[in-house]
């Protein structure tokens, strides 16, 4: 992906599911990897059974709401390793699916700090250190959800964060032009994961039922974003749909 033989990539709510996942196959990939999240047990976890690729992990527990954890997150991935050729930017969260009017004010804050916010302070952390490495440059790859298209019943601030999302990735892949410094979205759709877990046993749909939907393999999501990683700074994947083929998706609502 750039000119140096050694690729760091910088993985958030890397303690579990897509997160836990996507480092793991980076780290099978080839890159050293920094896995960051709250939880610093699981992020342990994350590591368990990879034996040697372990020794290419990092694991800084960090807080992405705040900008003073994100700054030494940033300040110890340069420290250790020197440069930051990925971002994924996949910590999130969901607030209760209580109806919009009964919402609490901090749920709806604690959705949008860490969903949006948090990204947007790790891509600003990620352009100051992109940009003054050498060579310049890397890549920043959000998890949009597939929620920054379409939302479920029940889900303001979750769909509200995801489209801004959207949003940032946009406004990234422009402002990143001059620094070589490429942005993606990869919207997700029922990977199984523990967030997912509610899906198999039935959610409520647009129509008002009660219904299991289909998952996928959340391995297949991390290949993605590997995929999406491992192109070369000029070219780029601006915006990918994975999901369980036959959810209720296309066509909801």
């Amino acid at each position: 992906m750039t000119d140096s033989p050694l690729k760091v990539a910088l993985v958030t709510g890397a303690g579990t599911g897509i997160g836990r996942a996507t480092s793991i196959a980076l780290l099978k990939a080839g890159y050293h990897v920094a896995l960051t999240g709250r939880n610093a047990d699981k992020l342990q976890r994350s590591l368990e059974g990879l034996d040697e690729l372990a020794n290419n992990a990092l694991v800084i527990p960090s807080d992405v709401r705040d900008p003073s954890s994100v700054k030494a997150l940033f300040d110890q991935v340069q420290a250790t390793w020197g440069r930051l050729d990925v971002l994924f930017n996949n910590a999130g969260t969901g607030a209760p699916p209580l109806p919009l009017e009964e919402l609490p004010f901090d749920a709806w804050k604690a959705t949008i700090d860490t969903n949006l916010t948090g990204a947007f302070l790790c891509t600003q952390q990620a352009f100051r250190l992109m940009k003054a490495q050498t060579p310049m440059g890397g890549r920043i790859i959000n998890n949009g959800s597939i929620s920054a298209t379409a939302p479920r019943p029940n889900s303001a601030p979750y769909t509200a964060s995801k489209h801004g999302m959207t949003g940032l990735t946009k406004s990234t892949s422009l402002d990143g032009r001059k620094y070589n410094i490429a942005c993606g979205q990869i919207d997700i759709g029922n990977a199984a994961t523990e967030m997912a877990a509610p899906m198999q046993r039935g959610i409520p749909q647009a129509n008002g039922e009660i219904m299991a939907e289909p998952v996928m393999d959340v391995e297949h999501v991390a290949q993605a974003v590997v995929q999406m990683a491992e192109l070369p700074l000029e070219t780029n994947v601006q915006f990918m749909t994975i999901m369980a083929t036959r959810m209720p998706f296309i066509g909801r609502g």
